[in-house]
């Protein structure tokens, strides 16, 4: 009896990479990552000490359930923003999961077309959507996973061609008060320390909060503390206009992925971004 071989499916087809489905792009590694979870009920602070692990990982938020059911999300963003509206220590013994969890998390499938996935991701401000997998429960989709796309891509576009941000910056002696609310002006998670690659984030803050603030227990005036208790982490630098799939690569083996090229800023959301082209076509599924 004769089979019929099934041929290899190209990628090389003119085919804009925002048109394909995230199934065809990621077909062996799209569920590996599992979403991390905490069960409706808990304190917040327990879920701080989950978000210093895993915030800019490829999971990066905290999946709330109930039972079974993913019923909101737990990031950087839900403490930061809730710190401004109760800096004290009662946020995180007094409040439970759900009451500052952002509610219905976005869920794709392998179906979804990137271009679509992004859309999701725009309209609600949050690089993060999760998909059932074999295992009966969901895996996370996040920026940082996104950057294994943009590792297969074949193209000249590189980190010149991506757009000029410019830096937002932050002295020494600065309060978390106002370090905080320059990251929700200027829509971002990153704040670099004046006239060094050296930065701030949500992720460091909760941290130092958790660590060395007890949790707030110790202060009664947390918004006018000096950000210098926490410790900053460097931005890498590099010397070379890298292309898209090689600054991917470099990120993609980055605990926590930030790099600067003269006075371009790279993140894994600007991969996001630049892989929408309609000039991205060419890509090796591994």
């Amino acid at each position: 009896m004769l089979y019929a071989i099934k041929p290899m499916y190209s990628m090389t087809q003119n085919i804009a990479i925002s048109e394909r489905t995230l199934g065809e792009l990621l077909p062996d590694t799209l569920t590996h990552s599992l979403c991390i979870h905490i069960d409706k009920g808990t304190e917040v602070w327990v879920v701080t000490g989950m978000l210093v692990q895993y915030l800019e990982s490829v999971t990066d938020s905290v999946i709330v359930r109930d039972g079974e059911e993913p019923i909101g999300i737990i990031g950087g963003k839900e403490i930061i923003e809730n710190l401004l509206k109760n800096p004290t220590s009662s946020l995180f013994y007094d409040t439970k999961v759900e009451d500052i969890m952002e509610p219905n998390p976005i869920r794709i499938s392998k179906k979804t077309k990137y271009k679509d996935l992004m859309q999701h991701w725009k309209e609600r401000g949050r690089a993060y959507a999760v998909l059932p997998n074999e295992w009966g429960f969901y895996s996370a989709i996040s920026a940082k996973k996104i950057l294994e796309i943009g590792m297969r891509c074949k193209t000249n576009i590189s980190i010149t061609d991506l757009p000029k941000k410019q830096p937002i910056t932050f002295k020494k002696g600065a309060t978390f008060g106002s370090v905080i609310k320059s990251m929700f002006e200027n829509k971002t998670r990153k704040i670099l320390l004046e006239n060094s690659n050296k930065y701030l984030n949500d992720r460091l803050i909760i941290e130092a909060i958790s660590e060395k603030m007890k949790h707030l227990k110790e202060t009664d005036d947390f918004l006018n503390e000096s950000v210098d208790i926490v410790n900053l982490e460097e931005a890498r630098v590099v010397l070379d206009d890298l292309t898209i799939n090689e600054i991917s690569a470099m990120m993609q083996d980055m605990e926590h992925p930030y790099v600067i090229y003269k006075d371009w800023i790279v993140t894994p959301w600007d991969i996001c971004n630049v892989l929408l082209s309609e000039d991205i076509t060419k890509y090796t599924v591994k």
